[in-house]
């Protein structure tokens, strides 16, 4: 009997040990799915709540009873944006696109030599550069661009200009190759941070590989190109992403060095000022004989703006999100 008695209660206290960790696991997948469905909510709620408003009628704007379906379907909005936000059609996306994957290519494979050198070469100075980096990353970029400025307005290598022309420099501001040129010399939208993550990444990977290919009669450069760049195909997806979506979405630098280069993010935010409001009403009543332009129909044309330059930036989330989080655990940003 006592034998029975003592098991039982090992029983009871096992049945109530069992029922308390299944209780606090069922209560962290609670919590965390309720975070993550604010999370959510929070991210996306902006861009569901544009949709009543970039597909109504310019009469159903500000309509009490229009909360989230339209009472009267229009795209007279969209319409509107894409010829105010891109004047060459589809040409104006597409140029912006191929922009932004020069950049991105030039800053990829620039960066990914620099990271390699300060990870992997031994030479003097290489912490101060490594520093310099760093400090470049932390430094505003209004810092820089006094200075930035002045150099491509006065543009001269070590004299060389004096050969090609008899003023002995040349201006290149509002000229789309000073934009290769910061990317190329790793001053481009961000890239010191893509210079540090390829430095992490190189950092991790095993010495024996370089040295195996190294008595297998690797040089220097073949060793890179054939053996470690391969081998960086995570991080380098990584910093490619970034570096799209950066340099699409840019408008300090473009602005500053290229105003007239008609690119997305620019022409966007060149547009949509209130300065230019009573033209763009102005012109939804001529091009789309809409009896009633506010203020309302304004930012219905602001806000279809902004969805169709958001749509490259979607289609890239969609197809490289899973990729990009995986990506960041072994990029150097964590651990």
């Amino acid at each position: 009997m006592k034998n029975k008695t003592k098991y039982s209660k090992m029983d009871a206290n096992l049945a109530i040990y069992l029922f308390k960790n299944k209780s606090k696991r069922n209560s962290v997948k609670v919590i965390s799915l309720v975070l993550i469905l604010g999370l959510c909510f929070t991210i996306i709620y902006p861009i569901l709540s544009l949709v009543p408003i970039v597909f109504s009628s310019t009469e159903d704007l500000g309509n009490p009873n229009v909360i989230w379906i339209p009472q009267e379907f229009s795209t007279v909005s969209f319409k509107a944006a894409i010829r105010l936000v891109m004047p060459e059609g589809a040409m104006t996306m597409v140029k912006s696109i191929l922009y932004a994957v020069g950049i991105m290519i030039l800053q990829v494979f620039f960066s990914a030599m620099v990271g390699y050198s300060l990870a992997r070469v031994n030479f003097w100075g290489r912490r101060i550069v490594f520093g310099m980096v760093i400090l470049v990353f932390l430094l505003p970029r209004q810092s820089l661009l006094l200075a930035q400025y002045i150099s491509f307005v006065h543009f001269d290598v070590l004299g060389i200009m004096n050969l090609f022309t008899k003023a002995g420099e040349i201006n290149l501001i509002n000229n789309p190759i000073v934009l290769v040129l910061l990317a190329v010399f790793g001053f481009g939208v961000n890239q010191s941070l893509f210079i540090f993550l390829f430095s992490q990444f190189f950092k991790n990977i095993p010495k024996e590989l370089e040295e195996a290919s190294l008595i297998d009669g690797c040089g220097f450069y073949r060793t890179y190109f054939r053996i470690m760049l391969p081998n960086a195909v995570p991080i380098i997806s990584t910093v490619a992403i970034l570096s799209f979506v950066w340099n699409y979405g840019d408008t300090y630098y473009t602005n500053y060095f290229n105003p007239n280069g008609e690119y997305m993010s620019t022409l966007l935010s060149s547009t949509f000022i209130t300065a230019n409001k009573d033209y763009i009403l102005n012109a939804l009543t001529t091009w789309y004989d809409v009896p009633v332009a506010t203020d309302m129909a304004f930012d219905a044309v602001k806000q279809a703006g902004v969805l169709i330059f958001l749509i490259p930036l979607l289609i890239v989330y969609l197809v490289g999100q899973r990729k990009l989080v995986e990506n960041m655990e072994n990029s150097g940003l964590v651990g």
